[in-house]
């Protein structure tokens, strides 16, 4: 069972990098700066992330990028961080990966494919739909969507999807087109639909907006003379979320599905 067993004060050199758990992007070197600035004027904020796998052996589990960071500034100030603050945590070695993969997906820029990892991880280690979905704050019908398409999808699909050319919900349509397909047209039809996006790229680079200000608006306020109360509870990430939609801009399908399950009295039918 994974669990928070201390909070504690590690020496640098204690805190080991496991094969297996990672971060699953690429280490942004503009960011490590970032946090080396910051961290430097105000110190860790939040504490790193480790599994202590037998007494005394830590393994990074979240916190790269800091982690980086106070390599850089031990390099170049002699004494600073020779202890730092760690959440240490326990679990089986699925619930730790897991762990690793949903703190790489808490992000406020995650992407829907960046929670394609984790559910199909979960899912092959037998963790059933509900408890998925508990677990990573999403909704079932989120998870079964993802379980159902992203497994196959083509790597060009997934990448114009992690990129922001097409929407989730064209993937889907790739991957359902392809999925009907007769038996050994697959990959033309895959072909077929991807030469149509490369052909008018002006039409997959555009989202439908789903949410704008005077629609949510209008919307809140033909609830309110139902005489029906209603509340909601969300947090700073949910809030930013609905100011990305509304704003219409920068955007992913993730905060679209977050927003719909909290508010679900806003979107277009």
């Amino acid at each position: 069972m994974l669990t928070t067993k201390r909070y504690e004060y590690l020496t640098f050199e204690a805190i080991q990098i496991h094969p297996d758990i990672k971060n699953h992007r690429s280490i942004d070197l503009r960011k490590v700066t970032h946090y080396e600035q910051d961290i430097i004027k105000n110190g860790l904020l939040e504490p790193l992330v480790v599994w202590e796998k037998k007494h005394q052996e830590y393994y990074l589990v979240g916190g790269f990028h800091r982690m980086a960071a106070i390599r850089n500034i031990r390099i170049n100030n002699i004494g600073y961080f020779d202890r730092i603050d760690v959440r240490v945590v326990s679990g089986d070695f699925d619930e730790i990966v897991a762990l690793n993969l949903k703190l790489n997906a808490d992000r406020v820029d995650t992407k829907i494919t960046d929670f394609f990892d984790i559910i199909i991880y979960l899912n092959n280690a037998n963790w059933d739909k509900q408890r998925i979905s508990s677990f990573i704050d999403r909704s079932v019908s989120f998870i079964e969507e993802i379980i159902r398409y992203a497994p196959g999808m083509d790597s060009k699909v997934r990448a114009l999807l992690s990129e922001g050319r097409i929407t989730w919900t064209k993937a889907k349509a790739i991957c359902k087109a392809v999925l009907d397909a007769p038996a050994g047209s697959e990959r033309d039809v895959l072909n077929a639909q991807l030469k149509a996006i490369t052909e008018n790229p002006s039409s997959a680079d555009q989202k439908k907006r789903p949410l704008t200000f005077k629609s949510a608006k209008g919307r809140i306020s033909k609830h309110l003379k139902t005489g029906k109360p209603s509340s909601y509870t969300i947090n700073t990430k949910t809030l930013l979320s609905l100011l990305l939609v509304l704003e219409g801009k920068s955007y992913e399908d993730a905060h679209v599905e977050q927003i719909k399950e909290v508010f679900p009295g806003l979107f277009w039918d």
